[in-house]
């Protein structure tokens, strides 16, 4: 009977330093449960574009470990792009998603195992039960995104979570099947359910290098989930326009009175700039609002592909340049 086979994805920027650390690792972590579970392993580094390194340091490591795969982005198109290629490309009855900075425990992995070979699960999540190391401010507005997605939008995100994940074949082609151009992975995780179990660990730093992930990245980040899972902008801007009809009847009403009893059509004026500004910013900032999902729109219709792969190295596909990423 031909062994189950477990993808592991790993999507890399600029992280030549920590290829073989992670992989030395992945190894050391899992072997026990792996041969357990009766399960073989492939681990597809996803280089995202990067510039150092990165696909040397793999191409070294494929020298020594054939279950080694390297796909390589013609540019850089971002974390979301590198999980649907990932996806994409896995062979596994089993695939897991891990940051190659070590962030993303490998000593998780044979409880994940476990809960998806025998406890039944379609797919296991992990979360940080804190944010130790990150800089307080950061801290403060992941929460409160956290917080505000959850106010607004029918799917369950979880605070915390990570890209972090281990799926059944079943749960990594549903993900697949959702074609979309702008990806929020976690936003796409919870929402196209199955049973799925829930891991808790202390925050870790990570082993070498610096983030890639500055506070405007983000923080567009975060705007493109609330779009991507959420209508309740578009209509905060509808309540608004509403509020700001009322209000002006009322002020019109106000100053008919006024005249009427007062008098004095000068008086006033610096209130009314004030109000005509406010008003103003309410208009564009409504407009703004549109702007971001007419901008989307944009996107999706243009069909572009999600990425463009440039080159793949692997046992069962030389080296070669290609066009893949269509959408699903």
């Amino acid at each position: 009977m031909t062994a189950k086979l477990l993808s592991v994805i790993v999507p890399c920027y600029n992280e030549e330093e920590n290829i073989e650390d992670f992989y030395r690792e992945l190894q050391k972590q899992t072997r026990e449960a792996l041969t357990r579970h009766g399960l073989e392993m492939e681990v597809i580094y996803v280089d995202d574009g990067s510039r150092d390194g990165t696909c040397d340091a793999v191409r070294a490591l494929r020298k020594q470990h054939r279950e080694v795969r390297l796909l390589s982005f013609s540019r850089n198109f971002g974390k979301e792009a590198a999980i649907y290629a990932g996806l994409e490309h896995a062979r596994g009855d089993l695939v897991v998603m891990m940051d190659c900075d070590l962030q993303d425990p490998p000593f998780l992995l044979p409880q994940m195992l476990d809960a998806v070979l025998t406890e039944g699960y379609d797919s296991v999540a992990t979360r940080r039960v804190n944010r130790k190391g990150e800089p307080p401010v950061r801290s403060w507005f992941a929460r409160r995104f956290y917080g505000l997605i959850n106010r607004i939008s029918r799917t369950e995100i979880v605070d915390g979570a990570r890209d972090y994940r281990l799926m059944t074949r079943q749960f990594a082609d549903a993900i697949l099947s959702m074609g979309e151009y702008n990806r929020f992975s976690k936003g796409i995780f919870g929402w196209v359910g199955f049973r799925t179990k829930w891991l808790e660990f202390e925050n870790v730093e990570r082993r070498k290098g610096e983030t890639k992930w500055s506070f405007w990245k983000l923080f567009i980040y975060a705007l493109d989930g609330i779009m991507a899972f959420s209508t309740v902008p578009l209509a905060m801007a509808s309540v608004f326009g509403v509020l700001f009809c009322f209000l002006a009847l009322v002020f019109i009403v106000f100053i008919i009175v006024r005249k009427l009893i007062f008098g004095d059509p000068t008086s006033g004026w610096p209130s009314l700039v004030c109000i005509i500004s406010l008003v103003s910013g309410v208009q564009l900032f409504c407009l703004g609002i549109v702007g971001q999902y007419l901008a989307k729109t944009y996107l999706e219709v243009k069909k572009r592909p999600i990425y463009i792969l440039r080159q793949e190295e692997s046992d069962s596909a030389a080296a070669q340049e290609t066009g893949r990423g269509e959408q699903a």
